[in-house]
């Protein structure tokens, strides 16, 4: 199951500062059999006080519609994704 290899994003959907990045994983049943499944992360980004970016999964009043957006945007793609490919995730 870990190959060495960095998981790398299946996709990211971003707004402004708000991001939902999907991540597809693999566990590995009790009976060996090897799973996959998606999660989602749901971020904003911002400038410190030093100029450097950050990020954060605190929301402020004007991210939570942005944030709502791209949690959709994210569960359609995974919906349809399985329908495409006939799995669940």
């Amino acid at each position: 199951m870990d190959n060495g290899k960095k998981n790398l994003p299946e996709r990211k959907f971003k707004a402004g500062p708000v991001s939902a990045v999907v991540w597809l994983n693999q566990s590995v049943t009790k009976e060996g059999e090897v799973r996959g499944y998606a999660t989602v992360s749901l971020e904003r980004n911002y400038k410190d006080r030093d100029g450097e970016w950050q990020k954060t999964s605190s929301l402020r009043l004007s991210d939570l519609p942005k944030a709502a957006l791209m949690l959709n945007k994210a569960f359609e793609y995974l919906v349809t994704k399985d329908q495409e490919s006939g799995s669940s995730a």
